[in-house]
Formats: C-alpha cells, structure tokens, sequence
C-alpha cells in the first residue's frame, strides 16, 4: 500500500500479462524480453519513417536525362 492506502499497482508484461519483475523490466521473465527483442528484429516491430534514397548515401538521386534533338538523329 502506498500512502493514500491504495494498493501500488505492479506494472504487467507487454508479451504475456504477467506481472513484471525487477530484473527484467518491463517484462516477467528473460524468455518475454527475448521475444520482444526477436519481434524487433524481425520486423514485426517498425518505426515509420520517411523515404529513401536508392543509394542511402544522402545524396539525392537524379535519373539520366532525356537525350537532346541532336542526339536522336
């Protein structure tokens, strides 16, 4: 109980629902921490963010361009 004498309210695991445990917060057990952190990288978790360019340099990406009238003849 916390001093209002309202009962402290222990936060619940994001994988199962069970109550969390000090050692592995926010989780119950290294077996939930481990499968969130395999949801990560597997990509079921994803963090939306803006277009890319195709080389990912930074540099932006310009196509070639149409060839002038006296290239065609």
């Amino acid at each position: 109980m916390n001093f209002d004498g309202k009962p402290i309210r222990t936060p619940l695991c994001s994988i199962c629902g069970h109550p969390a445990v000090e050692q592995f917060k926010p989780f119950c057990s290294a077996r939930c921490a481990n499968v969130d952190l395999a949801r990560w990288l597997g990509g079921t978790y994803a963090i939306p963010g803006g277009a890319v360019d195709d080389d990912e340099d930074g540099d932006p990406v310009f196509e070639t361009p149409p060839p002038r009238d006296e290239e065609r003849r």
